[in-house]
């Protein structure tokens, strides 16, 4: 069967609302590598949006799995728990940011383990407002759209949301916006639109993933903290992306002194193998009484232990200080690309292996260049790359790939890459 046979079945069968970046359907994927139904091979540098950051069928976890679904596949946590959900909740308690003594839920996803958050920080104080910032991404439930602020493809259409949630701006030079003005804003909404003291939560990513790979000021994340402390707020930090290695630290948050209340934990926890986490504060994760949380699927015993298998696999391998060496590989090469391209290439941004680069018209960081970025991910696969893109003006090239990526291959996809976008100015030119 060929890629555009199967996009055919698959456009006749599948929402249009589902579609898919590539008409490319793989047969085989192994760590940095995925070959096509038609025997094509492509570098893959989105590893299923940041999931695989073990690689694509690490040996170890295929073993973990096959071991698991030999004993059994589903209980239900909430009915008949199993050892390997406890052993994954104590491991993921310790290695979680912060002192203060923690507890865990399992769920299936990274949106469930937002709302989760929100329904943990209402409970505990009893209040009802949640702010959020523009150019986030938490999800695609409806409470969780409501606190994503990205319009399109996201919300558009589908509203009316959850009341009750605020947004405020994201300190980024894309949006315009200083650190200055987000703290302005935060009190603003508290003279204006709802009382410091009926905010339940603020969430924010340490980095915004499909904001344009921004991170957070530590200076902001200092006085969101302060914040939260003088009115009773909980601090959620949405770690789903930037958890488990991807930016050269387990989690993104260890850049920083602050301990979250509540931190959500989801992509790159198991491999591919669906599940996602809440980990907080003990007085605050025990606020929802018995069966309060949960689900049915919530805590799979094969995906806990594959997310066991992930663990071990981060620290024998080494892969905490791999992604850094891989980020600094991106980065020198991608420097070099933009030194040759300075008037497209307005900046190149990496902590440790979650990279990218923002794309401008012409010299003018005030015109992003969504075009190009377009061209970019629409004629990567024939260049044998998978490409992502991201941005709040959809001009920004992300890069993800697997921590367990050689040299070599980091080497030869950007060199694939390097041929692209020189290919496409040049065209165009």
């Amino acid at each position: 069967m060929k890629n555009k046979e199967l996009q055919e079945r698959k456009l006749k069968v599948f929402a249009k609302g589902q579609g898919n970046v590539y008409p490319i359907y793989v047969k085989y994927a192994k760590n940095a590598e995925v070959w096509d139904v038609e025997d094509n091979r492509y570098i893959d540098f989105g590893m299923g949006i940041a999931v695989c950051n073990t690689g694509h069928s690490h040996p170890k976890i295929v073993e973990a799995v096959k071991a698991q679904v030999e004993k059994f596949s589903h209980t239900c946590l909430m009915v008949n728990p199993y050892e390997v959900a406890v052993e994954l909740a104590e491991k993921l308690m310790k290695l979680a940011p912060g002192k203060s003594e923690k507890r865990v839920i399992f769920v299936n996803s990274g949106a469930e383990a937002v709302e989760n958050c929100v329904k943990i920080a209402r409970v505990h104080t009893g209040k009802r407002g949640v702010i959020a910032f523009n150019g986030a991404f938490h999800g695609r439930t409806n409470m969780t759209m409501g606190l994503t602020g990205k319009m399109a493809p996201y919300k558009n259409t589908f509203g009316p949301f959850p009341g009750e949630i605020y947004h405020v701006p994201f300190p980024a030079a894309a949006y315009g916006m200083s650190i200055k003005d987000s703290i302005k804003a935060i009190h603003n909404l508290f003279k204006f639109d709802i009382s410091p003291n009926d905010v339940a939560a603020i969430i924010i990513e340490p980095i915004q993933g499909e904001g344009g790979f921004y991170p957070a000021p530590i200076e902001l994340l200092k006085e969101l903290r302060k914040i939260c402390d003088d009115y009773g707020i909980v601090f959620i930090v949405d770690e789903i992306q930037t958890g488990f290695g991807r930016t050269g630290k387990m989690f993104c948050m260890e850049y920083t002194d602050i301990e979250p209340d509540l931190i959500t934990m989801a992509k790159g926890i198991a491999g591919g193998y669906p599940i996602s986490a809440v980990v907080g504060k003990q007085e605050i994760m025990d606020a929802a009484g018995p069966s309060g949380l949960g689900g049915t699927y919530g805590g799979s015993p094969i995906a806990c232990a594959a997310a066991l298998s992930v663990l071990d696999i981060i620290k024998e391998e080494n892969l905490i200080d791999r992604a850094n060496e891989i980020g600094k590989i991106f980065n020198t090469r991608l420097t070099k690309l933009q030194t040759q391209f300075p008037n497209l290439i307005s900046d190149v941004r990496n902590t440790g292996a979650m990279i990218a680069i923002e794309l401008m018209v012409d010299n003018d960081k005030n015109k992003p260049n969504t075009e190009l970025t377009k061209s970019i991910i629409a004629n990567a696969s024939k260049y044998g790359l998978i490409l992502l893109s991201c941005g709040f003006n959809g001009n920004v090239v992300r890069f993800l790939p697997a921590l367990t990526t050689s040299d070599e291959i980091v080497n030869e996809g950007l060199d694939k890459f390097s041929d692209l976008f020189t290919s496409l100015v040049n065209n165009k030119n």
